[in-house]
């Protein structure tokens, strides 16, 4: 009999196929690609651009994307910070079945909370690559592209990240891409960074030491 959070009497059942097989047929590895940021700060939009690359290399991935996640399995959830830190813990969960089934998931999220990051971290520590969108909020208000900051400003949105709730960089993430001297990367830029540290990592090819 085993005991996890509030259930009793479950037990891990372990499949003849494996993570490395899976990884062999893809020809891959799989990991989490977790982009934070801003809302405005392009996460949606590396994302995409991100699956696209992925996609011409031939290989697997999936985008997780925090507003698409909140028309299903978390539309149950607010903006309280019990919530953010629910929705955050239940995509962190997703993803890890997503890389243990070899692919390369996608995760675009604002996640705000650093400690909420972090466990998301802890449950594939070697496979996690935190991005992390360094996008003044000057820009990200002025493009605006919801008008949720217009909302926040007025009022009419409350607890809205980076104007009433604060937003917690990474201390120590894998990627950062920044706007500089005036000038935001373009979209298959920044993609072209990740991927390039996909390749440099070995994420793009199966691991030929498990086979």
């Amino acid at each position: 009999m085993s005991t996890v959070g509030n259930s009793t009497n479950i037990f891990w059942h372990e499949c003849p196929v494996g993570k490395s097989e899976r990884q062999k047929l893809l020809n891959q590895k799989g990991c989490v690609v977790w982009i934070t940021g801003l809302s405005g700060s392009g996460k949606s939009t590396l994302a995409c651009s991100l699956n696209r690359e992925l996609y011409s290399k031939g290989k697997l991935s999936y985008v997780l994307d925090g507003d698409n996640l909140r028309h299903g399995l978390n539309k149950d959830l607010g903006f309280k910070v019990e919530d953010r830190t629910e929705n955050i813990r239940r995509v962190g969960e997703v993803a890890k079945l997503f890389a243990d089934s070899g692919l390369i998931c996608i995760a675009s999220l604002i996640s705000p909370y650093r400690k909420d990051r972090d466990a998301c971290r802890a449950l594939l520590p070697e496979s996690f690559i935190e991005v992390f969108m360094n996008m003044p909020l000057e820009v990200c208000e002025a493009r605006d592209a919801k008008g949720l900051y217009k909302l926040a400003r007025a009022g009419k949105i409350t607890g809205f990240t980076g104007i009433d709730d604060p937003y917690e960089p990474p201390l120590k993430c894998e990627i950062e891409l920044s706007y500089k001297d005036g000038v935001c990367p373009t979209p298959v830029a920044m993609a072209g960074k990740v991927v390039s540290y996909l390749e440099e990592k070995g994420f793009l090819e199966e691991d030929k030491e498990r086979n």
